[in-house]
């Protein structure tokens, strides 16, 4: 008999996880207090990150800056610059990114009940890439390349949800792994023929980074963010009844397939507008959601905003490594995110297979 997509996801579940996403993990920590800590965390981060750089500041000088900046602009010295124009842009688009993709990747568990899906899982990056490669390729400068990464992403989002309109986990997963390598497919056809230093460019984009950050650009994933956790946490008793099963949520009033779809719907905008600003940065969406569930369990009322916290705060410290990690020379953000997540699953995976 043949292995069914469900049957193969259950197995990749039990063998990780040795649970399933229903199973409501016991809380190692008090929900209140992380959500403390983490609260404070997302003060002192960024004064910390805005601190360290070719220019080294105090975190007095940065606190003077930032109130310079606000109270009296005209009156900012050339360090004050730095921060406020440079740095300052950049830290805020990496709380915003790691909000997003780690509020993302919590969602799109939920309603898949697939401890692997991320936001990347229905090929919203590769409808970004085949996008920002087009644009790169053809010439497109300035706003041409975020807005083609985001149209790149919608189309795929919206061929996924014609291909599974019932709403069914399987066919959701099936139709976005299948796009997926269509997409990345006609990305590697247009670049074949395409320069080499087209080439480069996708290629950096495609690794992600922060360096294109600036105040211009700012309002456009945030608003994306900050509407996509309101939205999500009006719907969190329905993701949690969810998880139980669909049987189960229908019983409790949820009408299943109009969430589901509404909520991948909510995470492909998000996780679009990212992708068109930051580039790919993987893993994130993926790590952040088990890690907060490992510390404050599943059924939480504050784990969503917990999670979002938490991948902020994290995006803030990757983004710090990625810039300080070499002399003279930045990493890109995804590759030290996919070098950290590989790490977690490993060391998760030979914990669950520790006897």
């Amino acid at each position: 008999m043949p292995l069914s997509i469900s049957t193969l996801l259950k197995g990749i579940n039990e063998l990780l996880f040795n649970t399933t996403l229903s199973q409501i993990v016991t809380p190692m920590v008090n929900p209140r207090w992380l959500l403390l800590l983490l609260l404070t965390a997302l003060v002192v981060s960024p004064l910390v990150a805005i601190s360290i750089g070719s220019a080294e500041l105090t975190l007095t000088q940065v606190a003077m800056a930032l109130w310079r900046g606000l109270s009296d602009p005209a009156a900012m010295a050339i360090s004050d610059r730095i921060v406020i124009e440079l740095r300052l842009p950049r830290v805020l688009l990496a709380l915003i990114c790691g909000a997003g993709l780690a509020l993302s990747g919590s969602v799109l568990q939920s309603v898949t009940r697939n401890p692997l899906a991320d936001p990347y899982l229905f090929g919203i990056s590769a409808g970004a890439s085949l996008g920002a490669v087009v644009a790169i390729s053809f010439g497109f400068a300035g706003f041409s390349l975020p807005l083609c990464a985001f149209l790149g992403s919608l189309v795929a989002v919206a061929v996924v949800m014609v291909m599974a309109r019932d709403g069914e986990i399987e066919g959701l997963i099936l139709a976005g792994v299948a796009i997926s390598f269509l997409l990345s497919s006609l990305a590697s056809l247009v670049l074949y023929f395409g320069d080499s230093q087209a080439t480069q460019a996708v290629l950096f984009w495609s690794l992600g980074s922060f360096a294109r950050a600036s105040w211009e650009i700012l309002p456009y994933p945030f608003i994306a963010v900050a509407v996509a956790l309101a939205l999500v946490s009006m719907f969190q008793r329905h993701l949690l009844a969810l998880l139980a099963g669909d049987e189960s949520a229908h019983t409790q009033g949820v009408a299943v397939v109009p969430l589901r779809l509404g909520m991948l719907l909510i995470t492909a905008l998000v996780t679009a507008s990212l992708v068109a600003y930051c580039g790919g940065i993987g893993f994130v969406g993926l790590m952040v959601p088990h890690i907060v569930r490992m510390l404050i369990g599943g059924a939480s009322r504050v784990s969503l905003l917990v999670t979002a916290l938490f991948g902020a705060v994290m995006m803030v410290w990757v983004d710090l490594l990625a810039r300080q990690l070499l002399p003279a020379q930045e990493l890109p953000v995804g590759v030290v995110t996919a070098i950290m997540g590989s790490l977690f699953f490993i060391v998760l995976l030979a914990k669950r297979r520790r006897p």
